[in-house]
């Protein structure tokens, strides 16, 4: 569509209006590379008023469109299929209001995680949602995702730390979604928590409301290597039926010592452990050293082969390092990186982890685990070339083969990844037709038209060709690896 083209370029300029295939190479995927697809443009609006004008045109022109903060997400959200335009929100990078006493700030969806952590450090405060990719993903892409990361299991989700948002609809018309003084008022709908989470599929938040936590007086990070899983899982179990709240609860099994270990994120983790377990706790100090006590004893009751505390900043940072670095070390093990998201209730952890290996034994595919234990939000990782056509059909089995257990055992195809295009053929693990319909109803009440990211989350909805031909894909190369 030429005219469309030159309109959006008249209106952002060449520099914001991408449409040559070199240029759109950076946007044919997002952190899970099975799917790739490049859009037909991408553009990159500044300001509220250019996301309303840009997305004027493309209604009027039935074009539809994908949002798109960072790129970070797991799950094939922020792919666009060949006929949409994708609105990359990075320019979007403005903090535009801190309210130190009130104890919120309000920022542009492009603003980095880390970033307004950072903007707010020297007034003693911080932002408490804190995924693995804090130092590159954006506010924008925590609030479509639902993001979690390490400190959820104290502080909770995105969700639970936004407070208002200003959003652009479909057809360009703006919307306002609760306040600074909470998510709504009294006897109104919280229609901000349902757009929370909602994978761009509603809309694009331009201005987002977002709480700040005051910082702790103390805190202190604890290590502790053990030669089982079992024994790290078991003691997790014994922190958290003692009632312990940590700030965090973080697992890492040996295959990811090791990835961590022969990288840049060296963090010193015993290479011979079966697994460790990282213990955050937070609070006054007199809490935490009582709190501190009691994890030492749960350690040496599960025969922790050693422990470390850490203290002062520095130390932290070091113990972290190999957490958050985690996904980037599995980069050394092969070309590509499938990061699942399952969720199980935290008392069948051993049994989850026991049945993912067999799976990826079976399936000859190698898997490393690095999970938020307090939550049972397992995050079990495949190595694969994606090159090869028959080890990602056996990696996306296996994947398939994960979530199923997952959900056998109580649990969720997902904790903070979404579904995006990824997850499609999962959905119906959990649920009916009606669900389905039901969400296909609420999605329509912002959506009408049904172009704002088409072809993600809802399987009924459509997915593009790319997505919908994937598991026959893979049945097909799976048959012919098992006849040879």
């Amino acid at each position: 569509m030429p005219r469309l083209d030159q309109e959006l370029t008249r209106l952002l300029g060449e520099r914001r209006m991408l449409t040559s295939p070199d240029a759109l190479l950076a946007w044919e995927c997002d952190g899970f590379t099975v799917h790739k697809s490049r859009p037909r443009a991408v553009v990159l609006p500044e300001t509220t008023a250019e996301v309303q004008a840009v997305l004027r045109l493309l209604h009027a022109a039935a074009v539809p469109f994908v949002p798109r903060g960072a790129g970070t997400c797991l799950s094939g959200g922020p792919t666009a299929g060949g006929d949409a335009v994708v609105i990359d929100l990075a320019r979007m990078r403005k903090v535009l209001h801190i309210a130190a006493d009130d104890l919120y700030a309000v920022v542009q969806p492009g603003v980095v995680n880390l970033d307004l952590t950072q903007a707010v450090h020297h007034l003693g405060l911080h932002y408490a949602p804190d995924p693995s990719s804090q130092s590159v993903c954006t506010i924008g892409g925590n609030l479509a995702e639902n993001s979690g990361g390490p400190h959820c299991f104290k502080y909770g989700m995105t969700q639970d730390h936004v407070l208002g948002a200003t959003i652009v609809l479909p057809d360009g018309e703006l919307a306002h979604l609760g306040s600074a003084a909470g998510p709504r008022h009294q006897g109104q709908l919280d229609l901000l928590s349902v757009f929370c989470g909602s994978e761009g599929t509603f809309g694009i938040a331009t201005e987002i409301i977002v709480r700040l936590c005051r910082d702790q007086q103390g805190v202190r990070t604890l290590l502790a290597a053990f030669d089982s899983m079992t024994a790290a899982c078991r003691t997790v179990s014994d922190i958290v039926a003692a009632g312990l709240v940590p700030a965090a609860l973080e697992i890492l099994d040996q295959a990811t010592i090791r990835a961590v270990e022969a990288s840049v994120y060296r963090a010193g983790y015993p290479a011979d452990a079966a697994a460790v377990l990282l213990v955050e706790l937070d609070g006054p100090h007199q809490v935490i050293e009582e709190e501190a006590a009691e994890v030492r004893t749960f350690f040496a009751r599960n025969g922790a082969l050693r422990s470390e505390e850490a203290t002062d900043p520095y130390e932290r940072k070091r113990l972290w390092k190999g957490r958050k670095g985690a996904f980037g070390a599995m980069g050394r093990l092969n070309t590509d990186l499938y990061v699942l998201d399952g969720v199980v209730p935290r008392t069948r952890l051993e049994e989850a982890l026991a049945g993912i290996a067999a799976i990826g034994e079976r399936h000859g595919v190698l898997l490393t685990n690095v999970f938020h234990a307090g939550d049972g939000n397992l995050h079990p990782n495949i190595s694969y070339d994606g090159r090869d056509a028959a080890q990602t059909a056996r990696t996306i089995a296996a994947g398939r083969e994960i979530l199923q257990l997952c959900v056998d055992l109580g649990g969720s195809i997902s904790g903070e990844h979404g579904i995006g295009s990824e997850k499609l053929d999962h959905v119906r693990m959990m649920y009916g037709d009606h669900d389905l319909e039901v969400m296909a109803k609420v999605r329509a009440v912002f959506d009408p038209a049904g172009r704002c990211n088409p072809g993600k989350v809802l399987p009924q909805r459509g997915a593009c060709a790319e997505v919908a031909k994937w598991p026959q894909m893979v049945a097909k190369v799976l048959d012919v690896e098992e006849r040879r």
